[in-house]
Order: C-alpha cells, then structure tokens, then sequence
C-alpha cells in the first residue's frame, strides 16, 4: 500500500474525481458539464437566484461562474435579469428547455447513488453530515495555528 493510500486527504481527492468523472460520462449525451448541472439543480429546486446566491450555495467566485453563466445562457439553458430596483443585481432563471432537461435527467441522482455504493439513504446522509463537518473544519483551519 503506498503512503497516499493513508492520507485523507488524497481519499478525498480520489473520490471527488470519480465521482466528477462519473457526472460527466452521465451528463455528456446533453453537453452539460458537472458544474452546469449543479446550477440547474439549484434553479430547479429552489427557482430563481441572484449571481451571488448562486455563487454562494455552489461555493464558486465570480471569475469561475460568469463564464459558465455565458455558456448556460448561448444554450438556452437560463436566462439573466437586472432586479428593476437595483440594477446591479442580477437574478438567473431556468429557461422552458431548462425544465425539459430536468425530465429528462431525472435518472441522474439514482444513478450516482447506486454508483457509491452506500447501501442506503442513511449510509447516504451520514456520509454527507461527516463531509459537510469536514468542509466547515477546513475551512475556519488557521495555517499559524498547524
């Protein structure tokens, strides 16, 4: 066993780009890539957001949402609006084609469950609890206090 296969850390890692890879082989026949389709899951689950709660929940600076934005939006896929009352606000909004999409991506989350492997819904949400506890322990770690 080589000394990656010890660390945290690299488990992580390992099972991040699996699990990114799988989304991709998923969502390619519809030219989505894995972050697009968290947009949508977010627009279809909660409906319109402004840029920065997008970039909030999905955890993305400005700098990597825009573009992916601009690519959403020459697909038809949402659609921008500046807030009437304050113009620097800019809303995102699913698009009809958008909710087409969310038929016919329905099988997406019970394929990606069956490929983990976890045996159940509560083997799911444990994993989950201990990787959002990890995600808020990284990130208040203070680097001078290591």
């Amino acid at each position: 066993m080589a000394i990656v296969d010890e660390m945290v850390c690299f488990s992580l890692y390992s099972a991040t780009r699996a699990t990114t890879r799988a989304y991709a082989e998923l969502l390619a026949p519809w030219g989505l890539t894995y972050p697009q389709y968290l947009v949508l899951v977010v627009l279809w689950s909660d409906g319109e957001q402004s840029v920065n709660e997008l970039g909030d929940l999905l955890q993305l600076d400005s700098g990597t949402l825009s573009p992916l934005l601009r690519r959403m939006e020459s697909k038809l896929l949402i659609e921008r609006k500046r807030v009437h009352s304050d113009q620097r606000i800019v809303t995102i909004a699913p698009t009809p084609r958008a909710a087409e999409l969310r038929r016919e991506l329905g099988h997406i989350p019970s394929a990606i469950a069956h490929a983990t492997g976890l045996p159940d819904l509560e083997s799911a949400r444990e994993l989950i609890a201990t990787l959002q506890r990890l995600t808020t322990a990284m990130g208040e770690l203070n680097p001078k206090d290591a």
